[in-house]
């Protein structure tokens, strides 16, 4: 089959979405089949800046929201030029990875399937681009569902998404969880010491890594406001943020509180081979989810990455964290926002590598058996056959 992957957001870019594509083309190329990919990367910069940005930040000064949504629309509308533009190539079906890019293969007059990471409307108030029981709320939710029933198929990526679906919409989707390429996330503990060199990264320091997007419903200030407990016992512990968002500030802010700025570091965004470095030089991976207006983390392509790599991992017991991670088989599942117990879990981990080590070994098993892109395109590829 002919495949195009769309998204009327950067690609690639840090955050899951990007990873997701990245890996499901790998996947379906692994199988046989030709894909592209088509994003608001095309759009050339000075166009992004004049027809989007620019405009939807004057709007949202005028009013909180309006600025958003205006992004939203002239994106897909970009989105469907670049996609008449292409047409050409007949491809056998579009798999959207959004609404909007939804909308602009529908309005392009190409057969789409749309993939469902999760929920626009509810991210967009926990993100606060929009304001709760605005038009703009409104709007988006009327815009979810006008999607969903507008579609040829809806893949989810965890169940709770295809159960908000057929809430809100009425349409009944597949749910295929998340995945990783399991040949490029692997231990790789032998450079280990090397990783931290390249870093400047102490040897004998123990690491916490957290590879998130800082944003509200990632949870990020837990693992700052857990630390000092840490340290009392680990006073060399370092704790490294990979990842860029709205919540920076305030992470900054608690991180001079408490004055622990020589053990946090906020790395901003990396390349994800970077990243790959980063949870081999790590001694444990936090993924500190949180509920957040509504919104709960899908299976969570950062926990994904830490079992298949070999860490052993301390997720939050939210979403689809609590399907992917078997307590005290395979990781370790904390309350959300739970100071106390997140600290009391890094501790245990650091006292305890044995414990770490066995963790690790059984996650990375389960990635191999149940979350291969090998295994997912597979199923994706099935979903494309009944929708052409």
């Amino acid at each position: 089959m002919k495949i195009l992957l769309a998204t009327v957001y950067h690609y690639p870019h840090t955050g899951g979405l990007s990873v997701h594509v990245a890996t499901l083309k790998a996947g379906l190329e692994a199988r046989g089949h030709e894909v592209d990919i088509l994003s608001f990367s095309d759009i050339p910069e000075f166009e992004q800046k004049a027809k989007v940005r620019g405009p939807g930040f004057l709007m949202n000064k005028l009013s909180k929201g309006k600025g958003f949504v205006y992004g939203l629309k002239a994106r897909k509308k970009m989105l469907q030029k670049l996609m008449e533009q292409v047409k050409h190539k007949n491809y056998d079906i579009v798999n959207a990875q959004e609404v909007y890019a939804t909308f602009a293969a529908l309005d392009a007059g190409l057969p789409v399937v749309s993939t469902v990471h999760g929920y626009l409307t509810y991210e967009a108030l926990s993100a606060g681009n929009i304001l709760k029981d605005s038009p703009e709320e409104r709007f988006l939710m009327e815009e979810e569902v006008k999607a969903y029933r507008s579609t040829r198929a809806i893949i989810t990526v965890d169940t709770r998404i295809k159960e908000y679906v057929e809430r809100e919409a009425g349409v009944t989707g597949t749910a295929i969880r998340n995945f990783i390429n399991v040949d490029d996330f692997r231990p790789d503990t032998e450079n280990k010491a090397a990783y931290r060199k390249k870093h400047g990264v102490s040897d004998d320091a123990p690491v916490f890594f957290v590879p998130r997007r800082l944003t509200k419903k990632n949870g990020v200030i837990y693992p700052i406001l857990s630390l000092p407990a840490v340290l009392e016992k680990y006073p060399n512990a370092q704790l490294i943020y990979a990842g860029t968002g709205e919540a920076m500030d305030e992470m900054k802010r608690l991180i001079a509180e408490r004055k622990i700025e020589n053990n946090v570091t906020l790395l901003g965004a990396i390349p994800h081979d970077v990243i790959k470095e980063y949870y081999a030089l790590a001694d444990v991976i936090l993924v500190p989810s949180v509920h957040s207006a509504g919104v709960e983390e899908a299976t969570s392509i950062s926990a994904l990455e830490a079992m298949g790599s070999g860490q052993p991992l301390i997720a939050c017991a939210v979403g689809g964290l609590k399907e992917i991670v078997d307590h005290n088989v395979d990781g370790l599942l904390v309350e959300e926002k739970n100071v106390e117990e997140l600290s009391a879990a890094m501790v245990e981990l650091l006292n305890d590598p044995e414990k770490g080590r066995q963790l690790a070994e059984r996650a990375r098993a389960k990635i191999e058996a149940e979350y291969s892109h090998l295994a997912a395109a597979e199923k994706y590829e099935q979903i494309y056959l009944g929708a052409k």
